[in-house]
């Protein structure tokens, strides 16, 4: 079962390599503002797993400079997910507020209609794309 895991995650990152999103295209003014919201955020994530890179490829379409954070790779970081999110499950966002509470979504689909709602493209990016 490793060597099997092992083979798929392989081709899955292989193919998230070859057929990389191209990222919208904002004015400078629009960017800044957006990364000024994103860094407030992180992604914890595995690097091979399915539901991430599903997600990592709606963040690079969406041109969203979130933190990915390996929660498999790190103990720091799988630390800091159990802790505040409760569970060991990827992907998992963590979402700070300007009030400065901190929020911890879990599920692919969820995550991505957030990012979505919050940040999708206007009319004039997505024509300029």
């Amino acid at each position: 079962m490793v060597v099997v895991r092992a083979i798929l995650g392989a081709l899955i990152l292989f193919f998230n390599w070859v057929f990389t999103p191209k990222s919208i295209k904002r004015d400078a003014y629009e960017q800044t503002l957006i990364d000024a919201q994103t860094k407030k955020m992180a992604l914890y994530q595995y690097a091979a797993c399915p539901f991430c890179v599903k997600v990592r490829r709606s963040m690079k379409r969406s041109a969203l400079n979130i933190e990915t954070r390996d929660a498999k790779r790190s103990e720091k970081f799988k630390e800091e997910l159990l802790k505040g999110g409760g569970q060991l499950k990827v992907p998992c966002l963590r979402i700070e507020e300007d009030s400065g509470d901190v929020r911890w979504m879990y599920e692919s689909g969820d995550i991505i209609n957030y990012l979505e709602q919050r940040f999708g493209p206007t009319d004039a990016e997505t024509r300029a794309a």
